[in-house]
């Protein structure tokens, strides 16, 4: 895992070194954001909005119960921001979208198509890296909003319809308990994880070797190091922006 950590970042330095070269076309940069964000939003949303609407069900009783059910929304809304939409969203988009990085890589490599990459003298890790970290870093964030408003939304239905919740008393504690600095680290967490999903997966794309058999082998491993990567990821942001808040 260290090695491969190894390779992401000089696969990543040899991709700024493609990017500000000027070598990335628009036309490449939209195709991999329609693939990598448009095409995986509705798994992202429906897993989002999925996961509020099961945690509303968890703990408006017990809000309702203590006499706390105006607050319903807000702690809703602080784990979604927080937590819930960022992570879910990155991780279906990488079980969709950068799964599908990895094997198409892969395939080219297995294929030799990337060694006619090179011999047209173009750097093959900027070529197939850089379009798709561009994209990543600008779209993923605008899925993470979208899950957000889509978790808030499952929220305050579910709250009306189990325990009566008035929308506005519930949008009310939403506003009450949601921080503007917590929707910037929400897209922060967005842009990182924008980059991290296609530098993961198109480098283990990349070192695949062999046959068909091994596109498959690495497409598993994609998911794996792509979960475990991200998950790291949202530790090290969530500890430097919030461990001086307990």
């Amino acid at each position: 895992m260290i090695s491969f950590l190894g390779l992401c970042i000089e696969n990543l330095i040899k991709t700024l070194k493609y990017i500000f070269g000027g070598n990335v076309k628009m036309s490449s940069i939209f195709a991999r954001a329609a693939m990598i964000s448009y095409d995986s939003l509705p798994i992202a949303l429906s897993i989002v909005f999925i996961a509020a609407v099961v945690i509303a069900l968890q703990v408006s009783k017990q809000f309702l119960m203590t006499g706390a059910e105006a607050y319903v929304g807000g702690f809703l809304a602080v784990a979604l921001v927080r937590e819930l939409a960022p992570g879910f969203a990155a991780l279906a988009i990488s079980a969709r979208a950068g799964t599908a990085i990895s094997a198409e890589i892969a395939n080219m490599q297995v294929t030799s198509q990337v060694d006619a990459i090179k011999t047209l003298k173009i750097d093959p890790v900027g070529y197939y890296i850089a379009p798709r970290i561009i994209a990543g870093a600008f779209t993923v964030p605008m899925v993470v909003v979208l899950a957000e408003l889509f978790g808030v939304l499952g929220g305050m239905i579910i709250s009306y319809f189990t325990i009566g919740l008035h929308p506005n008393r519930y949008m009310s504690s939403v506003w009450l308990w949601l921080n503007t600095r917590d929707i910037y680290i929400s897209l922060l967490k967005g842009f990182i994880f924008g980059i991290i999903i296609p530098l993961i997966c198109a480098t283990q794309g990349y070192e695949t070797r062999g046959g068909a058999k091994n596109v498959g082998i690495s497409t598993t491993q994609a998911a794996i190091k792509s979960t475990v990567f991200l998950l790291m990821a949202d530790l090290i942001v969530t500890m430097l922006f919030y461990i001086n808040l307990y």
